[in-house]
This record gives structure tokens, C-alpha cells and sequence, in this order.
């Protein structure tokens, strides 16, 4: 006999009665098995007689072998009788045990009962995806910065200039370390430097020398320097300036693209690369309101394991990311100042809303009566296999089909509520039109002066300066 009682969280007790002559016989079974380890002396092991066995093996012994050897055989018994699959390992407490029966309780937790509102009709709008022609020339200005030459400069630095400078940093007379480099390059307006650095140097020739009064932050990194006041003797060795390259067909050739052969080649990979990443990050984000808005639209009791579960594959997942950067998950979390908890406490909100989510594309699935079809699974095996490099089979080794069909019937369901929402489109930005066939800036127009061997302006060192 057993009786399901579910209580908070979908967690529940599986009571399981086992009584009559199913007991004695599995009491007596029991004991046999005790006994044939038994030794009592004059006796060969196993071999004494029955009554200085029992005398031996307590009845508790006896029963608790008993339910040692069948409480998983009585437990799926009973998870059959009342339909139930856990989704936790069952933690088991024997509640009574007699001559004449014994009662034991299961505890686990089940799927949750999810009750579905309106999930028809959600809003799902995508901004404006319109390319302005503002953000054309921004990227193709900065393609154009990423290929520029550098000439040195005879006149004044100014911003957006590079300087080749020494310098070297003194608090109250002393020099302090890291503040002192030979040879550097620093882009004037890169803001890598101090607030102040950099902006006392715009105006500076080539062999000026000059010191600059400035202040640390408050939020610096060495503690011995935040908010402090110091000198930079800085010797200015270079000015050099970008060049911009025209917008021409050499200039699309060094781009290196392919298919892009022209100046008209490059501006319209420029632009299709813009609309698509500006349609992928409106799709993105009309996607996640249409998830909050279905996260709304449901009534759930989230079971701790479920929770728990996607914290751990959140925390795995960075850990993946991290190995990615030859970085192990306990130095980043050094670096951070947190503890695993303080991870896992971060993910929780996230997790919950990713298992709300999961769990409500199920019940629509369920409810809409989506199939996946073998033909289905076969195919995303197949891409599964192509984005890892992997045969098919071997895939099927560390994804099992049930979990898979289980994905693609999440992502049939949430098609399912995206082709019937609710769309409306934006009003399109007013932009203005090209009349030419060029599609460059200003600069662009203009031919820039004769070029010079390019030169890397990389930094190649660090200082305390930074």
C-alpha cells in the first residue's frame, strides 16, 4: 500500500506500507543473508543452528537488512502505482517498523504543476533596424583609424596625436615605482593614462621637456598613491600623427575581405554587417521581453533542485569560459573577492527566471500537442556534430535523446508563442539619402598626404602612470 502527499516547492512523501506475509518473507530472507556471515564457535560459518543464530541476529538487525535490500524494489513499485518520477535523489525514513509490518517515507521532489494564463497574443516588437548614415561613417572612420599610416609631426601635438615620451614620477621628491618608462608611445585622448596626463601634453613639440602637477584618484589600485600629489617629469622625444587612408579600391584590397575587391564592395559589406548586427541585437532583445512577458504569465512552485541545478550549469559555464583564458575558477573568484556562494547567490535570479521559462515552454508543448519527429533529431544531432568537430555517434554519447528532444521541444514551443504574438512594427528613423555614389565622410573625401610604411602605436609597456 502507498499514498503520494505533496507539499511545498513540489516536494512531496511517498509513504510505502509493507505488511503481512510480504514482510515475514522478506524479514526471513534477511536473515538468511545475515547468517550465512555469522560465526559461532564450534560452528562452521553459516552452518550453527537456527535457534543460536537467532539468538545472534536481533529481529532490528534483521528488519533493517530487510529494508536495506528492497526499499529501492517497494519504492519504484509504489512510483508506479501513483505515476510519479522524481526529479531528486528520494532521501528515505523508516517511520515504523514491527513484527507485522514496517512503513517507510520517501521525500523527493516532482515536476511542478504549472498553470498557464494567456500566452497568445504577447507582445513581441523589434526596433528599428534602419543603418543612419551617422553610424556608417562611424565605422567606416574607425576601419579607416585601424589602417591608418604614421607620420611623424613637425607642428604642435594635438588630440588624437601620439607622443613618444620618457617620463618618470616623483611624490614628495621621490621617484615611486612603476612611474617611470623610456620610449613610450601614448595617443593623446586614449585616456590611458591618469586624468590630466595627457591633456598637458597636447601642445607639446618634439624635444620640450615639462612637468605636470597631477593627482592620483581616489580609487586608484596602489594604495600608496590614491588621491596622492605628484610630479611627471616628462621628456617629449616624437609627435607623430594618423593618416588616414582614402576610400578607394587599394584601400578595400587592404582590408582583406572577401568578396570585397572595391571602395562600393567595402561600403556595402560595411553597411550589410551593420544592418545585421543591429537586426541580431533587436532579435535579442525583443526575445528576452517576450520571455519576461511569458515569465508573467505563468504560475509555478519552483522546486529547489531545479534551481540549484541551473546555478551549477551557470557556474560551469563560466568555468568552461574561464579554462578558455587559461584562468581556473577559484583564481577568478581571488580576483573577484567572492566565495562559490556568493557566485551561486549572484545566478540565483537568473536561474529562476531560466527554470520558470523552461518550464512554461514545456506546458505550452504539452498543451499544443508539439512533437518533435525523428527526422528533427537526427538533423540537430547533425549540426550539434558539424559545431564540435565531432561524429554523430559520439555526440549521442554525452547527449542523450531525451534530453535533446526535450531542447527542440522548447524551442518548438517558444516558435510556437513567438508566431503568435503580438508584432508591431516601429516607425522607421528618418535618415538622409545619399545623392553620390560615395558613402564616406568628409575625410574621407579628402586625399590624404603621401603615405609612409605603416607602424604599430601598440603600448608595449605598463606603468603606474596608467
Amino acid at each position: 500500500m502507498s499514498t503520494w502527499t505533496l507539499k511545498e516547492k513540489s516536494t512531496g512523501d511517498l509513504v510505502v506500507k509493507i505488511e503481512g506475509e510480504e514482510w515475514t518473507k522478506a524479514v526471513e530472507k534477511a536473515f538468511n543473508k545475515i547468517a550465512k556471515n555469522v560465526t559461532i564457535n564450534g560452528f562452521r560459518k553459516g552452518h550453527a543452528p537456527k535457534a543460536l543464530l537467532e539468538e545472534r541476529v536481533s529481529k532490528a538487525e534483521r528488519q533493517m537488512q530487510a529494508v536495506e535490500d528492497n526499499a529501492n524494489d517497494w519504492m519504484r513499485k509504489a512510483l508506479s502505482e501513483n505515476d510519479l518520477n522524481p526529479i531528486s535523489q528520494p532521501q528515505l525514513d523508516v517511520k515504523s517498523v514491527s513484527d507485522e509490518s514496517v512503513e517507510l517515507v520517501f521525500t523527493f521532489a516532482v515536476m511542478p504543476t504549472v498553470t498557464l494564463k494567456d500566452y497568445k497574443g504577447l507582445p513581441y516588437e523589434v526596433e528599428d533596424t534602419t543603418v543612419t548614415d551617422e553610424e556608417f561613417d562611424a565605422e567606416l572612420n574607425r576601419m579607416r583609424e585601424t589602417y591608418a599610416d604614421i607620420e611623424t609631426k613637425e607642428g604642435a601635438a594635438e588630440l588624437g596625436d601620439t607622443v613618444n615620451i620618457d617620463y618618470e614620477g616623483f611624490k614628495d621628491g621621490v621617484a615611486f615605482d612603476g612611474g617611470k618608462a623610456e620610449g613610450y608611445n601614448l595617443e593623446l585622448g586614449s585616456n590611458s593614462f591618469i586624468p590630466g596626463f595627457e591633456d598637458q601634453l597636447v601642445g607639446s613639440k618634439a624635444g620640450e621637456e615639462k612637468e605636470l602637477n597631477l593627482t592620483f584618484p581616489e580609487d586608484y589600485h596602489a594604495e600608496d598613491l590614491k588621491g596622492a600629489a605628484v610630479v611627471f617629469k616628462v621628456k617629449v622625444n616624437e609627435v607623430k600623427t594618423k593618416v588616414l587612408p582614402e576610400v578607394d579600391d587599394d584601400f578595400a584590397k587592404d582590408v582583406n575581405a572577401p568578396g570585397v575587391e572595391t571602395a562600393e564592395d567595402l561600403k556595402k559589406m560595411i553597411r550589410e554587417r551593420l544592418e545585421n548586427g543591429k537586426k541580431s541585437q533587436a532579435e535579442s532583445k525583443a526575445d528576452n521581453a517576450l520571455m519576461n512577458a511569458l515569465n508573467e504569465q505563468i504560475e509555478v512552485e519552483l522546486p529547489d533542485v531545479l534551481v540549484e541545478d541551473e546555478i551549477q550549469a551557470q557556474v560551469n559555464q563560466l568555468s568552461a569560459q574561464l579554462q578558455q583564458y587559461g584562468i581556473g575558477l577559484q583564481q577568478y573568484l581571488s580576483m573577484m573577492g567572492k566565495k562559490v556562494e556568493d557566485l551561486k547567490n549572484d545566478y540565483r535570479e537568473n536561474a529562476e527566471k531560466t527554470v520558470r521559462a523552461r518550464l512554461a515552454l514545456a506546458e505550452i508543448a504539452k498543451v499544443e500537442k508539439l512533437e518533435v519527429a525523428d527526422e528533427d533529431l537526427d538533423k540537430e544531432y547533425a549540426n550539434v556534430a558539424a559545431a564540435y568537430n565531432m561524429d554523430v555517434e559520439t555526440v549521442k554519447q554525452y547527449i542523450s535523446a531525451d534530453m535533446l528532444k526535450r531542447d527542440l521541444l522548447n524551442q518548438k514551443a517558444y516558435e510556437f508563442i513567438k508566431s503568435n504574438a503580438s508584432t508591431k512594427k516601429p516607425a522607421k528613423k528618418t535618415t538622409r539619402k545619399r545623392t553620390t555614389k560615395k558613402a564616406t565622410t568628409e575625410d574621407a573625401e579628402k586625399k590624404p598626404a603621401k603615405k609612409t610604411t605603416r607602424k604599430s602605436t601598440k603600448k608595449t609597456e605598463e606603468s603606474e602612470a596608467e
